[in-house]
Order: C-alpha cells, then structure tokens, then sequence
C-alpha cells in the first residue's frame, strides 16, 4: 500500500548527488569522473542509472564527455558581458573577438526569414553565417539574411566582401542610398541543437537565448534579418536604452 509519500527517480537523485560534489570541489574542473561501473556500486545503482544522470548533467553543461576517454567535470566559462545597444553589432560594443563569416547568395528564403523580411516565401537572399570567438574559443552563432531585392548587383552584396566589407548593415544600406532607421530584437530561450552544438563547442541541447533581430529603414521595411543563438552559460546579456529628455 501506498504510503503518501513520493521519491525522485534514482537517476534524479544520483544526479542530485553529482551536483552536490562538483558545487562542493569533491570533483574538481577537468576532473575524470570514476568509470560508471565504479560509480553505481558506489551508489547501489544500475550503469543506466549513472548514465542517465551524467547525460542530465552534461545537458546542464556540469559535465563533458570525451569521446574514447570518458565522463569529465567540465571547466566553467568565463561569463562576459554583451551589451546591446542601438548600435550594437554581433556582439556589442567593447567585445574584441573574432569571427569567421561564410555567405552564400541566391539562397531561398524560408518561410520565416520570409516574413520577418516582409518578401515572398523562396525570395533570393544572402545568407551569411557568422561563427564568433572570444579567447579564441566559441562563442556565438549568428546567420544573416538580407534580401537580394536590396543588394543584388551591388558593391555590398557580400557583408564581408567589397568597399564596406565588416562596416555593419547601417553603413552598407547607406551607400545604397538607404537609411536604416531601426533595429528591433525578439528574445527567447532555445535548447542548442547538434549541428550548433559541434560549432559552439557545448553539448547538444544546452540552454541558449536566441535573439531574432531584424533592421528597418524610415519606411518601415525589413533590410536584414538575423538570429544570434547565445550559449546561456557564457554570456549576461544587457541592454542599454537611451531615454529621451522628459519634456
């Protein structure tokens, strides 16, 4: 018979038990973890058991594993600061990474950059993946689409190529005798999925925010669009709004 009470499931509680030891230095950053074998008889549980609550702590971003060398506790990132700004770039004033930038044009725009463009599904586009680093490590992902309505056939097709080349969406427009007036951004929470995953360096399914941010000229019509994906575990994002004067 029931007797009213209820307990976690054993994996829940191993994982409970894992936490504790790395928040108190019993496992140190970059430390081996014991094989799972040697960990369930230390805890009177099954290996599918342990496996279960590494893999809960590697998603958490606790743990790493390294293929063909085991269960590590995983060294935490340095968390930094990016700023947004109505100027902001890719990450902000003040950040001094690097990046890698790949675009492709003629590339369909799919339903949903198609709308965030205000363009018809399949319209052509440039799309530029950007990977950016901080300490020569991963940081973020960005991927840019910019209507070939706009650029194409022009000297800043390429956002990384030609005169303008890393000047910013503004800066280009404006050689095209466009000014772009606005920038808004839509943030959410995403878990990061395995492809992102392998580029950021972070397990498949860590927490991240993606910003969908997309840039509008003084008539109100979409000129960029991008999704940045922000490991959570590696950034506080902070937003500086200028308030205009009371009158």
């Amino acid at each position: 018979m029931a007797d009213g009470t209820s307990r976690a499931a054993p994996y829940l509680e191993v994982a409970a038990a894992f936490r504790a030891r790395i928040a108190e230095g019993v496992w140190a950053p970059d430390e081996r973890l014991p094989s799972r074998g040697e960990l369930g008889a230390q805890f009177g549980v099954g290996e599918n058991v342990i496996r279960r609550a590494q893999e809960l702590l590697i998603t958490e971003g606790l743990l790493e594993g390294r293929a063909g060398s085991g269960t590590y506790v995983r060294t935490p990132y340095q968390r930094r600061t990016m700023l947004r700004t109505p100027a902001a770039g890719l990450a902000g004033p003040g950040f001094d990474g690097t990046f890698e930038a790949d675009s492709i044009a003629k590339v369909p725009a799919p339903p949903d950059i198609a709308e965030r463009l205000a363009v018809e599904p399949g319209a052509l586009c440039v799309r530029t993946v950007y990977e950016v680093f901080a300490d020569r490590q991963p940081a973020l992902l960005c991927t840019s689409w910019e209507p070939m309505a706009i650029t194409g056939g022009t000297v800043v097709v390429l956002p990384e190529g030609g005169p303008l080349a890393g000047r910013g969406v503004a800066a280009r427009m404006a050689h095209l005798g466009i000014t772009v007036q606005r920038a808004v951004e839509r943030l959410r929470p995403v878990h990061v999925e395995r492809d992102q995953a392998q580029l950021l360096g972070v397990p498949a399914g860590t927490q991240a925010t993606l910003i969908q941010r997309t840039h509008y000229d003084t008539d109100g019509r979409p000129v960029e669009t991008a999704d940045l994906l922000i490991p959570a575990d590696r950034w506080d994002i902070t937003y500086d709004i200028p308030v205009p004067p009371a009158t």
